[in-house]
């Protein structure tokens, strides 16, 4: 039989925040900077991965000479402004984590995005209060795919890999949970990627977040 699950860790991007439609008016800003008209061709090749990944995989499509940690810093400071002010929920985000909460799970997020993003947009949907532990880009060394924030949240959280089911949207977060050695629920967002891809990657695949207090019930792999 399957280990329960004991805890759920959420992406934010894609998941929580209904955030992809932004990422191309956030890099649009941000490449217009440098003289780049960008028009969220590239979008595939960022989604979920790290601010630094993002922003070397820009340099390298449009012959970007700034350095790196300039295009990060300016990318960041966009981001913030968006995610304080403009990004919303997706439909069932509060519902979902109230179910979670009544079934005694630990919850946490771990996100690719800075903590500056991060916090403002939890506080202003009053959501902070859910997570018992909140894992930002800005606090490791290797993003996703990388496992390496999926494991710093299970420890953090107290709970081995195997009892952490963790929600993404993105291939690079899928496969930094798999190599943490967690089960995955995926919620491709159709309007930006072909849920085929997903099929074979993720654990589970889901239509909204309201369906993951039954997977956790049930917590059984589907290969």
């Amino acid at each position: 039989m399957p280990q329960p699950f004991r805890a759920v860790i959420f992406d934010l991007d894609g998941v929580l925040a209904d955030s992809e439609p932004w990422w191309n008016e956030i890099d649009k800003k941000l490449l217009g900077k440098y003289g780049v008209v960008y028009r969220g061709e590239y979008h595939r090749n960022v989604l979920g991965v790290s601010y630094q990944l993002a922003v070397e995989f820009y340099k390298k499509m449009f012959g970007l000479s700034a350095p790196t940690e300039e295009l990060m810093r300016r990318r960041e400071e966009i981001a913030a402004e968006f995610f304080a002010n403009r990004i919303g929920l997706f439909p069932s985000t509060r519902q979902t984590l109230e179910h979670l909460r009544q079934m005694n799970l630990r919850l946490a997020v771990a996100t690719s995005s800075v903590s500056a993003s991060a916090r403002p947009f939890l506080d202003r949907h009053q959501l902070t209060a859910f997570f018992d532990v909140i894992v930002t880009g800005d606090e490791i060394e290797h993003g996703k795919p990388s496992p390496d924030i999926y494991l710093r949240a299970a420890k953090k959280l107290g709970v081995t890999a195997t009892e952490c089911l963790v929600i993404e949207d993105a291939l690079s977060g899928i496969a930094a949970a798999k190599a943490a050695g967690m089960r995955v629920a995926a919620i491709p967002d159709r309007r930006f990627v072909d849920s085929r891809d997903y099929e074979k990657q993720a654990n589970y695949l889901l239509d909204n977040l309201s369906e993951i207090p039954a997977i956790v019930r049930s917590a059984v792999v589907t290969d």
